[in-house]
């Protein structure tokens, strides 16, 4: 069995961060693994409190890791700050894993800030070079770029941007966009786009934590970076269709709806 480790925060409420990695990595058949940063508080509706890791424990959970269990992919989400984002650099660069995706969280699905804004240039200079695949939202691609996005070209003009910066691949995600969900991958040398309707529902809390560790769980099992875009974008589509009205505001997806409708897949 192909193993994943998710480095990021952990959502009380379930839907998002460390539970919906975790969930999503068995819903595609891989052994999942966790080192929390945060402890948020939070739910549906808001988040009340942050409480950050200490960036030695951050670096202790790391060891107990690698130490023992072979890594086949890493997803890495909420660094709120730049002492944490230095600590998980410093681990990165020493056991040098396979397959880093980065999902590098700013703010939760309600809009509350997930990330210190002083820490913004520690991740531009410190993670993104860290990154296979690196996948910002429109909002995130705007800060990382320092530009506006509107259309499908300025998403392919961030990418360009950001790719700069040191990452092996990068996808810009259009949940922010109007229209059509579109999300653009660019690989340094060619653009790849993944398009969906977009589905009428405000239950999409932990999307983008979901999205980034579909791609970690597929890049784990030996698909390539355009192909684990394409099967992690049809699967959060699926988990956005089957969207759970949990909670008095963004309600979580399904993550396991495939698995109780079908059992598990022989991919």
């Amino acid at each position: 069995m192909k193993k994943v480790l998710s480095i990021a925060g952990s959502d009380c409420s379930g839907g998002a961060g460390i539970q919906a990695d975790l969930k999503t990595f068995s819903a595609h058949g891989v052994f999942g693994m966790s080192v929390i940063v945060s402890v948020v508080a939070e739910n549906t509706s808001r988040v009340i409190d942050i409480q950050d890791i200490t960036p030695d424990m951050i670096e202790k959970q790391i060891d107990a890791v690698f130490e023992d269990i072979e890594v086949d992919a890493v997803k890495i989400g909420m660094l709120s700050t730049p002492e944490c984002m230095k600590a998980v650099a410093k681990k990165l660069l020493q056991y040098k894993p396979q397959n880093v995706v980065i999902d590098p969280v700013m703010y939760a699905k309600n809009g509350c800030p997930l990330m210190n804004p002083t820490a913004v240039s520690t991740l531009i200079d410190t993670v993104i070079p860290l990154a296979d695949v690196l996948t910002p939202n429109i909002p995130e691609a705007e800060k990382i770029a320092d530009m506006q996005i509107s259309t499908v070209s300025d998403m392919e003009a961030a990418a360009r941007k950001i790719y700069a910066m040191g990452c092996k691949a990068i996808v810009v995600k259009g949940g922010h966009h109007i229209g059509n969900a579109v999300d653009v991958l660019f690989d340094g040398e060619n653009f790849y786009h993944f398009e969906t309707s977009r589905i009428d529902t405000k239950n999409t809390h932990g999307t983008g934590c979901t999205f980034s560790s579909a791609i970690a769980s597929q890049l784990a099992k030996g698909k390539s970076v355009p192909l684990a875009v394409e099967s992690a974008k049809a699967y959060v589509t699926m988990a956005i269709e089957h969207s759970l009205a949990i909670g008095k505001g963004c309600g979580p997806t399904h993550h396991f709806y495939e698995l109780y409708q079908h059992g598990l897949s022989k991919e």
